[in-house]
């Protein structure tokens, strides 16, 4: 067995969890969810769910990782000392293996429009349009250049590999939000789409699909449930104080969110005002793959000259969005193999890469009835349930004394601090009613 990796400084962990909880779900998912359920009432909820229900289940992530210095399907077979654990931590890494399966087809377009930006201006329209139509040729090419630049930060290991990309491309993906923010807000329209997002609807705080959407929101954004914050965590140096490094993560995660938040609800405004519709035929904000790849691209299209270097920086955002989290997902399976099969880490790398390729080149040749149903699976049914599980592991199954033992290690009072006092308990009883509350809304 190969030596682990660790991350070598605290804020290096701090930008790759961040950039594993950061992806495309915050800068698409967050900003539309906040626009349909009554602005800033929303992200006043989300951020109280993100800290009361999202950061008790990363913590649970971060010291079984650590306390086991294992890959998930080792660490959940360690603490409970069952095949259950050992088949709950497989479970996990084959969710976060599909994901990644439809991922990397989406991030294939980002890439696909960050090219036709290039296209455009060097006045190649027949390139540009044949980027931004689809077909299963242009998924499939991109699709496997995206799972390359994945696999080959990856192959580099913790420190020199995913760490060291993360304390760059986390710095430049603020640096970009935080230009385009001040961009757009210059922009007519953007003072609309300002009101939206920063005055709330108290009136809407107490309905229980905001309710529900904001828990959602805050679960998935930090990527929990399918062990990449369990994996990241076993690379944490002993010395760490856990509960700080944890609502560290937290507070770069929902900070990207809401930065986001201020990107696109003004960026929509400022598209209506140039005559791009934004609402589709019921009244609700168009979302998701079609705000990324119709409405903002039209918006990008009235700014006339300089709306290709804002798409070009914008679609270079997304594809660094995606980067960020794509490592984090390939590291889970590629940990297991290197570690319970003894496989070399780069032949693990590529093995697993190839293996994912081949789903989502799958996934592709039958977009229509596969890609909903796969991310359907995982990210409503799959991850919620693993989230649960993992509440269980910590709260139910794991000794109370090996966990102390584990948070005494980077803190010698931490039973004397609020943490120890609240987290037991919290995650045993409260977080398990919520998540089986959520589950229960989104599937009936």
């Amino acid at each position: 067995m190969s030596a682990r990796g660790e991350f070598s400084s605290r804020l290096g962990f701090v930008l790759a969890a961040a950039g594993s909880a950061v992806g495309l779900g915050n800068i698409w998912g967050f900003p539309t969810q906040v626009a349909s359920n009554g602005g800033a009432a929303f992200v006043f909820v989300y951020i109280i769910l993100a800290f009361v229900l999202a950061y008790p289940v990363l913590m649970a992530e971060l010291v079984i990782g650590r306390a086991t210095r294992s890959n998930m399907v080792d660490a959940l077979g360690k603490i409970s000392g069952s095949k259950i654990g050992r088949a709950t931590g497989t479970w996990g890494f084959i969710t976060v293996s599909l994901i990644l399966a439809f991922y990397s087809l989406v991030a294939g377009w980002m890439l696909a429009y960050l090219i036709e930006t290039i296209s455009d201006m060097l006045g190649q329209s027949d390139l540009s349009t044949w980027l931004t139509s689809s077909s299963v040729t242009r998924d499939i090419l991109f699709c496997a250049i995206f799972m390359s630049l994945t696999a080959g930060i990856v192959t580099g290991g913790v420190s020199d590999g995913i760490e060291r990309w993360s304390v760059r491309l986390m710095p430049a993906l603020f640096a970009i939000i935080i230009l385009l923010i001040t961009y757009v807000s210059f922009q007519d329209g953007a003072i609309e789409g300002w009101k939206v997002y920063v005055l709330p609807d108290f009136s809407r705080i107490a309905d229980p699909d905001l309710l529900i959407s904001a828990m959602g929101q805050a679960f998935f954004s930090m990527s929990l449930g399918v062990g990449t914050m369990l994996v990241y965590g076993s690379y944490v140096s002993k010395k760490e104080k856990l509960p700080t490094l944890g609502a560290s993560v937290a507070v770069v995660d929902i900070g990207v969110a809401i930065l986001a938040g201020m990107l696109i609800i003004p960026a929509m405004y400022v598209a209506l005002n140039n005559g791009v519709e934004i609402f589709s035929a019921d009244g609700a904000l168009i979302e998701g793959p079609n705000l990324i790849f119709a409405v903002l691209p039209s918006l990008f299209d009235t700014m006339g000259s300089i709306g290709v270097f804002v798409a070009f920086v914008f679609f270079a955002l997304m594809l660094i969005a995606a980067l960020t989290s794509s490592i984090s997902m390939l590291e889970v399976p590629v940990a297991y193999v290197v570690e319970s099969k003894g496989v070399g880490r780069k032949r693990a790398v590529w093995l697993i890469a190839v293996s994912i390729f081949i789903v989502s080149s799958i996934i592709a040749f039958n977009m229509g009835t596969l890609f909903g149903l796969v991310i359907d699976l995982t990210t409503k049914y799959s991850q919620p349930l693993l989230g649960l599980a993992l509440c269980i592991f910590a709260g139910w199954v794991w000794k109370r004394d090996q966990i102390l033992a584990e948070l005494r290690q980077g803190d010698e009072n931490a039973e004397h601090g609020l943490f120890w006092k609240i987290w037991p308990g919290y995650v045993r009883f409260v977080c398990p009613i919520v998540i089986i509350v959520m589950f229960y809304r989104t599937v009936a």
